[in-house]
């Protein structure tokens, strides 16, 4: 049953259509709302509450527009809102392989020992920046999210997602910078 399928099933009532929705998005909404929040056990919490939100407001969804979208722009938007909640500084020190997607626009490192170190810095800058600020880096490099689709995500204009995109990045490049001056 494909994702129209699985909609038009809960929209008629039948259960089984969101039992397939969650059987093919858990693992990457999961995933998601851990980048965000850095915590798995509210990672998890976090996207069965967004399962039971559609459910309960499958109604309004919009056949004409993909769910997978959806799904993850909403994912993001409460793993978002908990990490404000919570204003815990979240580090990444410990699971480089979470951002390595995001690493891989590191692509002019001449040897593993400074590629290695590269991405002990970047993950270590990522965990400096604002919650928003990480959500805009991780929407656009880790989510693969066009600024138009941010811009829906975020429930903001284009023009301010670029702007906290370009905020982040040049934060990344100062702290790298920095870090960089001081070996």
């Amino acid at each position: 049953m494909d994702d129209l399928q699985a909609i038009q099933h809960l929209k008629d009532g039948d259960i089984g259509g969101l039992e397939d929705l969650v059987e093919r998005y858990q693992a990457k909404a999961v995933h998601a709302a851990f980048l965000v929040t850095h915590d798995e056990q509210l990672a998890q919490d976090i996207a069965q509450d967004v399962f039971v939100r559609i459910y309960h407001h499958i109604h309004h969804f919009d056949e004409s527009r993909p769910f997978e979208p959806y799904l993850m722009r909403s994912v993001v938007n409460v793993a978002l809102n908990a990490a404000q909640k919570a204003a815990k500084h979240i580090s990444f020190e410990n699971n480089v392989e979470e951002v390595e997607n995001l690493l891989s626009q590191a692509a002019s490192v001449e040897s593993e020992v400074e590629y290695i170190q590269l991405k002990q810095m970047i993950v270590s800058a990522l965990s400096r920046l604002r919650p928003r600020q990480r959500v805009a880096i991780i929407q656009r490099y880790y989510l693969d999210m066009s600024e138009k689709e941010m811009a829906r995500a975020l429930n903001a204009p284009p023009g301010t997602v670029k702007w906290l995109l370009n905020t982040a990045r040049a934060k990344l490049r100062e702290m790298l910078g920095a870090e960089e001056r001081a070996e």
